[in-house]
């Protein structure tokens, strides 16, 4: 008797809904849908890289929202609290709140962090004007999330010996950046803010960028108060100095002060005398060595008549 009760109990009964539903209806009650949310029920990605300007092509995006709407839904998932955390679409969200909307259409995904952040990620490096900076922390948050995952690879992430391939070697196939050059990004964010901003506005050129940013944050601040009082910036080569001699214990303000104000080879001035103003006075078939050799004697010439003069 006992037996056959436990029988009885291991019995799974379908639903009315199980029974009269079909199998297409069941799909599609699994399916993504597109909802109209709250904007106010939607919160930035946590440590979102990408800058949302309200630019002129922002304007103009409000503007089209005005018009037509948001065309191409956002991509949220859902909050233990029962908001939303946006993960793709922060300038259609930001163009949304300009047009004067409530709400947003978004597709609802149940995500976890690290596949959260790679959509993320992949979603804002299509666009067509990215800064260093939104590169650098980009890559760098992506192949974190990579590496994380990297402990449950995918048979497509694994060569044909067998071998799963290092993280940043495929996120290198994936942007179409080297490693070493991911890599160099990455550094980027060792910089300080005030120094990355001038690395943005391309006040200071990538490759000494990366250089300095193996500075301490303190040499790093000397760095920056020496710029703006002295109106310069480093080249590679005195950017590779400095390095050198943060490494070495051997770097503070005036050891800057003197790397940054000596006079660089493409800074000194140059001497241009226009051609029509001198061509007249040398045959037409002296040649332009001929032409300097002639102007530096005559110059010579003029130099020993003045210190004769000086010398009565």
């Amino acid at each position: 008797m006992a037996a056959k009760d436990d029988r009885r109990a291991s019995i799974k009964l379908s639903t009315v809904d199980d029974l009269f539903s079909t199998d297409e209806s069941r799909a599609d009650a699994q399916r993504e849908k597109v909802m109209e949310i709250p904007l106010a029920e939607i919160s930035e990605f946590p440590g979102h890289p990408f800058k949302v300007k309200a630019d002129e092509a922002m304007l103009e995006m409000a503007d089209s929202v005005k018009q037509y709407g948001v065309l191409v839904p956002g991509l949220v998932r859902p909050k233990p609290d029962g908001s939303y955390e946006l993960v793709a679409g922060h300038r259609r969200k930001k163009a949304s709140e300009l047009a004067g909307a409530e709400t947003m259409p978004c597709i609802v995904r149940e995500l976890d962090d690290d596949q959260a952040t790679i959509i993320m990620v992949d979603s804002n490096l299509q666009r067509e004007n990215i800064s260093a900076s939104e590169k650098a922390f980009a890559y760098k948050m992506k192949l974190e999330a990579m590496k994380r995952q990297a402990g449950r690879p995918s048979k497509e992430n694994v060569s044909q010996l067998g071998t799963q391939k290092r993280s940043d070697q495929l996120l290198a196939e994936q942007v179409g950046d080297s490693r070493n050059q991911i890599q160099r990004y990455i550094r980027l964010t060792e910089l300080t803010p005030t120094i990355l901003e001038m690395v943005d506005e391309k006040q200071i050129a990538f490759n000494p960028a990366v250089e300095l940013s193996y500075l301490s944050e303190k040499e790093q601040q000397d760095l920056y108060e020496t710029m703006q009082s002295e109106d310069c910036t480093p080249s590679l080569a005195q950017a590779q100095r400095m390095k050198k001699l943060s490494q070495d214990g051997r770097l503070n303000m005036d050891v800057i002060f003197s790397i940054l104000t000596e006079e660089k080879p493409n800074q000194k001035e140059k001497l241009h005398i226009q051609r029509e103003r001198i061509d007249r006075f040398f045959p037409r078939e002296f040649t332009e060595k001929q032409k300097e050799d002639l102007i530096v004697q005559l110059l010579e010439g003029w130099y020993r008549k003045r210190q004769r003069e000086h010398e009565r």
